[in-house]
């Protein structure tokens, strides 16, 4: 198992300690470090910032929005990028939200299976430098009766094959990444649950596509924080927690919440959802199972995070992203340590 890095959004107060971080995950060998993208900075910009100011250590987009770009242009970006990092991109896309996708980009929220499918065969070829034609529901490539012509993508990628993720969190967007992607995004994954959750979808998925898992990068981002009060430093993830399982998204279309109820929670990922979309985001945040926050995040000191990073590893992680929590750029750092220390650990044992 290796370790990535996330930066989540630039410009989410601690832009300057960003960069340091990425750097100091480059020396420490962390193997990758991710960008999100949502309706504030956009992913491709940090990355190039980035890649440029690293040496060794991978940049991928934790994602770049179908939504917000025609397939073509994400093939550009991605042929672009990994031909200035020296073959160091990793491509990850994801459809947002009805809420994003609708609110910010006037792109209707429908069909999103078919419509990533469709996206990630149009990239993969445009990516691999055939002239580019397509004929589906979403897209058609070139426009018929018009001036438009099968064009070749003329930036040649350092890597003949980049590689694609998708983030995903449904059972049935889980199965359909295993089967056209290279890895899965993944987020508040319980290491006890991974296997019902994540896992033996996209393993259904990669058996339809006649392959196994192996190869397969099985990627979930964890928040990281070390120190001895893990009751404290779960409370300190209850606003986080209680956004995404109770403000993201509609009531009818909030992905995490139902990831939530899937794990056992069904009973309290209502109530969080109930409170946080009536305004009580403090009521939201104090209904959060302790348990919840503890199973979705690595919390305490460097030991209890090994035997984490142990389970996570049992259950089939491949690459464990972590999210250092911290006030100042010396909390983050020492975080960064902590995690390659606990990783180390659990090798060992």
């Amino acid at each position: 198992m290796r370790l990535g890095i996330n930066l989540g959004y630039w410009g989410a107060g601690m832009d300057g300690d960003n960069l340091a971080v990425a750097q100091e995950a480059d020396r420490l060998g962390y193997d990758v470090c991710w960008a999100a993208e949502a309706y504030g900075s956009d992913a491709p910009t940090v990355l190039s910032w980035v890649a440029a100011q690293t040496e060794r250590i991978d940049v991928g987009s934790a994602i770049l929005q179908i939504p917000a770009r025609q397939p073509a242009m994400t093939a550009m970006t991605a042929a672009t990028l990994d031909s200035l990092s020296g073959g160091r991109f990793r491509l990850g896309l994801g459809v947002s939200g009805p809420q994003v996708s609708e609110g910010w980009y006037g792109v209707k929220f429908d069909k999103p299976l078919a419509r990533t499918r469709e996206y990630v065969e149009i990239v993969r070829r445009a990516m691999s430098r055939e002239r580019l034609s397509h004929q589906g529901e979403h897209w058609t490539l070139p426009l018929p009766d018009g001036p438009g012509k099968p064009l070749r993508l003329t930036v040649h990628p350092t890597r003949e094959h980049i590689p694609l993720y998708i983030a995903a969190i449904g059972p049935k967007n889980l199965e359909q990444t295993g089967e056209i992607a290279d890895g899965a995004l993944l987020i508040f994954s319980a290491a006890e649950h991974l296997e019902s959750t994540a896992i033996s979808h996209l393993r259904a998925g990669r058996e339809k596509a006649g392959k196994t898992m192996e190869g397969f990068d099985v990627c979930p981002t964890l928040p990281l924080a070390v120190g001895e009060d893990i009751d404290a430093l779960a409370d300190a993830f209850r606003p986080y927690t209680a956004l995404y399982v109770g403000g993201m998204g509609s009531r009818k279309q909030n992905f995490y919440n139902q990831l939530a109820r899937r794990m056992g929670y069904e009973k309290e990922a209502a109530e969080i959802q109930d409170k946080y979309l009536a305004g009580d985001k403090a009521g939201a945040a104090a209904a959060i199972p302790a348990r919840l926050i503890d199973s979705t995040t690595l919390l305490g000191p460097v030991e209890r995070i090994a035997d984490r990073m142990q389970a996570y590893a049992a259950a089939g992680v491949t690459t464990l992203t972590l999210a250092p929590a911290g006030l100042t750029l010396q909390d983050r750092i020492a975080a960064l340590r902590a995690g390659v220390e606990a990783l180390d650990r659990a090798r060992l044992a």
